[in-house]
């Protein structure tokens, strides 16, 4: 009798293209690898190329644990225009000859770096009220939306051919909008800002030179597209790991905190943890609680049973 095949299980690091949303995306995913559990961290716009984390099986679990981390984005900047959507494909509503020159586009950007006020964009997947603001700009609805901080770690702008063009690259935080950062600069400038392109060139720790194209899958067989699939640890790899003594592992596995001290551990109230079993296997995600003796450790996401 043949043994059942396995349900796919893991990360996959897409390239995104262009002209697709990024449930599409998962869509294809789901039919080349033949599997309903798949999710994504992060969502890109229809216009936007590049990473896009895919989560397939138990990995998909993580999605809420992925959305703030730093993210790096090559974008182009358009100088002389405003548009309801803050990019190239929407409404255009208004236009300026006046394009500064360069020196004042340098002078501009160090304000722009380090902690910033962002408005979110109606057209954006942010919810207000449980709908997508995307969705309620779309039906001509427009609401009352808070500026919150975001942290622009760095910021650069490359002039190109064209003396509206700058090509921005940008390292921030979880939460920015280029889109918003754009019409900011060019509102800055008094000529007004668009976005014309967006390539997410880092996310979750993953880079553009890891990702795979939807059609580099398409030609391939079923063991080479499983053999892509890195192991759901890796969207941790940037936090602390602990393998658990065989009587603590049975506590935590099992929904108890531990005390850190028990555990011969040292780390911050509320740093999290990825947990290993004694022969090595990593099964979930752990955070750093009050206990009753002080800090302790417990489990808040299990991949693997």
């Amino acid at each position: 009798m043949s043994m059942p095949t396995l349900a796919p299980d893991g990360v996959l690091i897409v390239n995104k293209h262009a002209g697709v949303t990024s449930h599409d995306i998962v869509g294809m995913v789901r039919r080349l690898y033949g599997t309903r559990a798949v999710g994504h961290a992060g969502t890109l716009d229809p216009m936007a190329t590049g990473v896009l984390v895919v989560l397939l099986g138990r990995a998909a679990k993580a999605t809420e644990y992925l959305s703030g981390g730093d993210k790096r984005y090559i974008a182009t900047l358009r100088l002389g225009l405003t548009t309801d959507t803050q990019d190239t494909t929407g409404t255009v509503l208004t236009t300026s000859d006046t394009i500064p020159s360069e020196a004042d586009v340098q002078a501009a950007l160090p304000s722009f770096r380090g902690e910033i006020m962002q408005l979110p964009p109606m057209y954006s997947a942010l919810k207000v009220g449980g709908k997508k603001l995307v969705d309620l700009a779309r039906q001509g609805v427009t609401v009352e939306r808070q500026a919150r901080p975001v942290t622009v770690h760095a910021l650069t702008a490359t002039p190109t051919d064209s003396k509206t063009d700058y090509t921005l690259d940008v390292t921030c935080s979880g939460g920015t909008y280029i889109r918003t950062l754009c019409e900011d600069i060019g509102q800055a400038l008094g000529c007004g800002g668009a976005m014309a392109s967006l390539c997410r060139a880092t996310a979750c720790g993953f880079t553009l030179e890891e990702s795979v194209t939807i059609a580099e899958l398409e030609g391939m067989d079923r063991e080479a597209r499983l053999a892509l699939l890195r192991p759901t640890e890796s969207l941790f790899s940037s936090l602390p790991s602990l393998t658990l003594p065989s009587f603590y592992d049975r506590l935590i596995s099992s929904g108890c905190a531990v005390a850190l001290t028990k555990l011969k551990a040292a780390h911050p109230l509320g740093t999290r943890v990825r947990l290993y079993h004694p022969d090595g296997r990593f099964f979930a995600l752990g955070e750093v609680v009050s206990g009753d003796e002080g800090l302790a450790l417990k489990s808040i996401k299990t991949f693997v049973l």
